[in-house]
């Protein structure tokens, strides 16, 4: 029959070493940091996260611009669908009118099995190139969310290879204490000299 005694390494024992309360003190502290620290580390980065891609969101934004083109012409029947990062599209050749430059065509990227005449919005760079949009709210949530847990499981890491690390520092402190403990009792208990 085995009975566990909880906290035994905090308490005043004979049996107990400075790496028994050196160890038993680590845990405390490797569970503050593994529910406290880890989590809060994880919620900063992913605030940092989430201002530097709206930052960056709001950048793109004003560098392109949106103008609502009509589809003159579909791309041919044997082009590819280009796949973008939210959703498939195909190429098109789209007609709107700017207003420094009058009517203008391009090549840009509708959705699939949109039909002549239709009207689309259309993303352009400065020099009136069709882009892909830039990203939406969606996607800085995801990138903010995707930070912050890998933060997250980074600081679990570094912190569980710490106490990884303390946990076999204690173990060869105890090894050699109980080592000198023996050379010092082994002998009144086989009559050996050492």
């Amino acid at each position: 029959m085995r009975s566990q005694v909880h906290g035994w390494r905090l308490r005043s024992s004979p049996l107990r070493r400075r790496s028994d309360v050196m160890e038993a003190w680590t845990l405390v502290a490797v569970a503050v940091l593994l529910l406290v620290v880890a989590p809060l580390t994880g919620v900063a980065a992913a605030w940092w996260a989430h201002g530097d891609a709206r930052a960056m969101v709001r950048e793109q934004r004003e560098d392109l611009r949106l103008v609502r083109a009509e589809v003159v012409e579909r791309a041919s029947r044997t082009a590819p669908l280009a796949q973008s990062a939210r959703q498939p599209t195909a190429k098109a050749t789209v007609r709107w009118t700017d207003p420094e430059q009058g009517p203008r065509t391009a090549v840009a990227r509708v959705p699939p099995g949109t039909g002549t005449g239709e009207k689309v919005d259309v993303w352009l760079d400065s020099r009136g190139h069709s882009v892909t949009p830039p990203p939406g709210t969606a996607a800085v949530w995801q990138n903010t969310v995707t930070i912050g847990i890998c933060t997250t499981g980074a600081a679990v890491a570094v912190i569980l290879f710490g106490h990884t690390v303390v946990r076999h520092a204690a173990m060869r402190r105890r090894l050699a204490e109980w080592d000198h403990e023996w050379a010092r009792t082994e002998p009144a208990w086989t009559g050996r000299r050492a």
